[in-house]
């Protein structure tokens, strides 16, 4: 039986608007129904090749509970402030030099993750420029209730260098391929072989996600309850070379 995860948005980095890497979810199938025999390997995009990420993303996030939680319903509007929302995160990730993968079948992209790397990056004045512009745009309900996230988030933070998974999704048409599991073996990866991260960290809003996550090799580092409709679990992942060292904080609240 397929089972779905979705992995989440988290708290904020150093006060340039709450963080991009921890503000993402991620879409994953724990077995893949069939294998994709045309898939190509995982690939770090270009440029010229984000505005196919950001369509990747909306369509894999469109129903997810935290887009829902920041712009609101699913009305006649939604899909053009999905894309404003979503197209910010990503381009966050961009303009600091940061990688965004991405799986394509037939010449199409179909998946594609965004990260954040360890160590700080100075955001360029574009970004500022554009998240004035989100917010003006998406309004100031939406704002806050995205800053109220990333507050809340910011519990999960394990105090050593890594790479945080903002964001993994996949084209609804080719889901239980394993492509969301193909880029999250390569997200591993790239930490097991950078000196510099201790492992890799992400969140979920889905409590039936806990235990595959586990099953993935990440431990919980906290649990927050922001109302009644919405939970999030922060997780990480230690590299091979640091699991001995690491000790779960646990940072749960209701």
């Amino acid at each position: 039986m397929r089972r779905r995860l979705s992995i989440g948005f988290a708290g904020a980095e150093s006060g340039d608007d709450l963080d991009i890497r921890k503000a993402y979810r991620l879409k994953l199938y724990d077995e893949p129904q069939h294998s994709n025999y045309g898939a190509s390997p995982v690939s770090r995009l270009s440029e010229a090749q984000v505005s196919q990420a950001v369509n990747v993303l909306c369509d894999a996030f469109y129903d997810y509970p935290v887009m829902r939680y920041v712009i609101g319903p699913a009305d006649g509007d939604y899909e053009r402030r999905l894309h404003t929302l979503i197209n910010f995160f990503v381009m966050a990730r961009v303009w600091r030099g940061e990688p965004i993968l991405g799986v394509s079948n037939g010449g199409e992209l179909v998946a594609a993750a965004a990260l954040t790397l360890p160590g700080k990056r100075q955001p360029p004045a574009e970004l500022a420029q554009l998240r004035e512009a989100v917010w003006r745009e998406l309004g100031q309900f939406a704002r806050t209730r995205y800053e109220a996230f990333g507050e809340a988030t910011q519990k999960f933070d394990i105090g050593q260098p890594h790479y945080h998974l903002n964001m993994i999704g996949v084209r609804r048409s080719h889901a239980g391929e394993g492509l969301a599991r193909q880029l999250l073996d390569a997200v591993h990866a790239m930490s097991q072989n950078d000196p510099a991260s201790h492992g890799v960290t992400l969140t979920t809003e889905d409590f039936r996600n806990v235990s595959l996550y586990e099953h993935f090799g990440y431990e919980s580092v906290g649990h927050v309850r922001l109302d009644a409709q919405l939970n999030t679990w922060g997780f990480f992942r230690p590299n091979e070379q640091w699991s001995a060292d690491f000790r779960v904080r646990d940072a749960s609240t209701e």
